[in-house]
C-alpha cells in the first residue's frame, strides 16, 4: 500500500513565529529523513492558497522535491477543517493509501487522529517527530 505524507508548512518546516530569514530552516531535516523512504508528499499547507505548485515546491530542498505529487484541493471550513480536506483529496484522487500528516494545527484534525504527526509550532519538525514519521515509513505496507 502507498505511503503518503501530507505536509503543513508554517509550524512544521519552521516556526509559526519565523522571520524571513528562518522560513523553512526544518525543510532538510525533513527531506533526511524521507531519504530513500517510498513515500510520496502531498502538501496540505495554506501556504498552496498563495503560490502555484511549482512555485512551492521551489521552496523545498531538492531532494524532497521528487516526492512531491501534489496539492489539497479547495479549503473547507468547519470541524477538523485539514482532515476533511485530506479526506476529500483521498477520495477525488480514488486514493487507498497509508497516509500521516505532519502538522502543528492539532484543532484541524479529530481529537483521537493516529494519523497525525503533531509539531510544535514553536519548534516545527524536531528529532520527536522525526523518529515517529520513520518508524510509520519502516512498517510494511499492508
Amino acid at each position: 500500500m502507498q505511503k503518503l505524507l501530507f505536509l503543513d508548512f508554517d509550524g512544521v518546516l519552521h516556526s509559526t513565529s519565523a522571520g524571513m530569514e528562518a522560513l523553512f530552516n526544518r525543510a532538510e531535516d525533513l527531506a533526511d529523513s524521507l531519504l530513500g523512504a517510498q513515500c510520496s508528499v502531498v502538501i496540505s499547507s495554506s501556504w498552496r492558497f498563495h503560490h502555484d505548485f511549482n512555485a512551492l515546491k521551489k521552496f523545498l530542498p531538492l531532494s524532497l522535491r521528487p516526492l512531491i505529487q501534489g496539492v489539497t484541493g479547495s479549503p473547507v471550513v468547519g470541524r477538523w477543517s485539514r482532515f476533511e480536506e485530506i479526506q476529500q483529496y483521498l477520495y477525488q484522487q480514488a486514493k487507498t493509501c497509508d497516509w500521516r500528516a505532519l502538522d502543528d494545527a492539532f484543532l484541524e484534525f479529530p481529537r483521537i487522529c493516529p494519523n497525525l504527526i503533531r509539531c510544535h509550532p514553536k519548534r516545527g519538525f524536531s528529532e520527536r517527530e522525526r523518529l515517529i514519521l520513520q518508524e510509520w515509513l519502516q512498517q510494511p505496507g499492508a
